[in-house]
C-alpha cells in the first residue's frame, strides 16, 4: 500500500515534530521538519532570521519549504506553527497530504513551553496570553486546513502516536498494525 504523505499542523509545543518522528519510524516513512529545513536552508536559527529579516521574510521560505516538501511522497512532515497563516500552504497542505491537527489547548502549552525561549512569536512579557491569542487566530486556520483532529490533552506520546496511527488506520489511509497478542 503506497501511502500518502502525511503532515501534522498545530499550535507550537503541541508535539508536531516529536510525534511525526515515531509515527514516520512506525511507517517506514521519512521524516521532515520544516523548522529543521528552513534552518539548514538559511545556515542558522529561525530566532536570528526573524530577527534579521522579520516574520513576511520568514513567511516566505517557509511557504516555499512547504510547497516542495508537499510535492514529495511517502513522508510525515511536520510543520511551524504559523504555516497555516498563509492560504496557499493550507492549500498544499490539504491537497497534497494527510493533514492531522494535533489540537492543544494554550494553557497546556504554556506548561510545556515554559522554558522554552527559541520560539520568536513566544517573547512577550504575557506567553501565556500571547499563545491565547495566536491559537484564537489559528485554530479556525488549521481545522479548515486538517482532514483529523487529535485532542492532545495530556497522554504520553505513544499514547498520541497510538491514537493517530489508528485514525489513519480505520480511515484505510495506512496499513493496518499487527494485533497485539495477550501474552496471558
Amino acid at each position: 500500500m503506497t501511502v500518502k504523505s502525511i503532515a501534522l499542523v498545530g499550535m507550537p509545543g503541541c508535539g508536531k515534530s516529536t510525534v511525526g518522528r515515531h509515527v514516520a519510524r512506525n511507517l517506514n516513512l521519512e521524516f521532515l521538519d520544516t523548522d529543521h529545513e528552513i534552518e539548514a536552508r538559511i545556515g542558522g536559527t529561525i530566532r536570528d532570521y526573524f530577527a534579521n529579516y522579520g516574520e513576511s521574510a520568514f513567511r516566505d521560505l517557509e511557504s516555499d519549504v512547504i510547497d516542495k516538501a508537499t510535492l514529495r511522497s511517502e513522508h510525515v512532515l511536520a510543520t511551524g506553527g504559523g504555516a497555516v497563516l498563509r492560504e496557499t500552504n493550507r492549500k498544499c497542505l490539504n491537497e497534497r497530504c494527510i493533514v492531522v491537527y494535533l489540537r492543544s489547548m494554550p494553557d497546556e502549552l504554556a506548561r510545556r513551553l515554559r522554558h522554552d525561549f527559541k520560539r520568536p512569536l513566544l517573547q512577550s512579557s504575557d506567553p501565556v496570553q500571547r499563545l491565547r491569542d495566536l491559537f484564537n487566530e489559528r485554530d479556525p486556520l488549521y481545522r479548515d486546513t486538517a482532514h483529523y483532529v487529535i485532542e492532545t490533552g495530556r497522554p504520553s506520546v505513544p499514547t498520541l502516536v497510538n491514537m493517530l496511527l489508528m485514525q489513519l488506520e480505520l480511515a484505510g489511509l495506512v496499513p493496518a498494525r499487527p494485533a497485539r497478542t495477550d501474552p496471558r
